[in-house]
């Protein structure tokens, strides 16, 4: 009788619903990846797409400061005094392969000079063409990269 009992009770809690535990089905939960060592493939540009590991991260370093360059010198800015300093960007590259600006960080002096660092910078993240976005186990994902962009104005 007892074991009768016991047959039972392991039945029940076997396909008792209270202890199934959900499962994420081709759904998983990433966050945001800032060092590119931990994905498997770096975001790239198309122009980059056909290099591997290393070569396509300084193809996209590169294809990044140069868009970025082009975009800036197209605005005519005036500044009072000469600068050469160098600004932290911080971009956000989503999964689908779109980036935005999270971030800028300057010094006083070119918050001074070029109030308006932020929206032209805003401006030149936005005319970027899509990104392809890095991979972590053939998943789409999210990454930041911190752009160093040198300013020099001379007077």
């Amino acid at each position: 009788m007892k074991f009768k009992y016991l047959i039972i009770v392991c039945v029940l809690f076997s396909s008792c619903e209270f202890f199934n535990f959900k499962k994420i089905e081709n759904q998983q939960l990433l966050d945001t990846i800032v060092d590119f060592s931990k994905v498997d493939a770096s975001p790239s540009f198309v122009e980059c797409k056909d290099k591997i590991d290393r070569e396509r991260l300084a193809c996209f370093r590169s294809t990044i400061h140069q868009k970025l360059s082009e975009n800036l010198a197209i605005h005519k800015i005036k500044v009072k005094d000469s600068i050469d300093e160098t600004i932290s960007v911080f971009l956000s590259i989503n999964s689908k392969g779109n980036i935005s600006l999270k971030e800028v960080v300057s010094s006083d002096n070119i918050k001074t000079q070029i109030p308006s660092i932020d929206s032209l910078l805003k401006i030149c993240v936005d005319k970027l063409p899509k990104i392809s976005p890095a991979l972590k186990r053939s998943i789409p994902v999210n990454t930041e990269y911190q752009l160093p962009i040198r300013i020099i104005f001379k007077k």
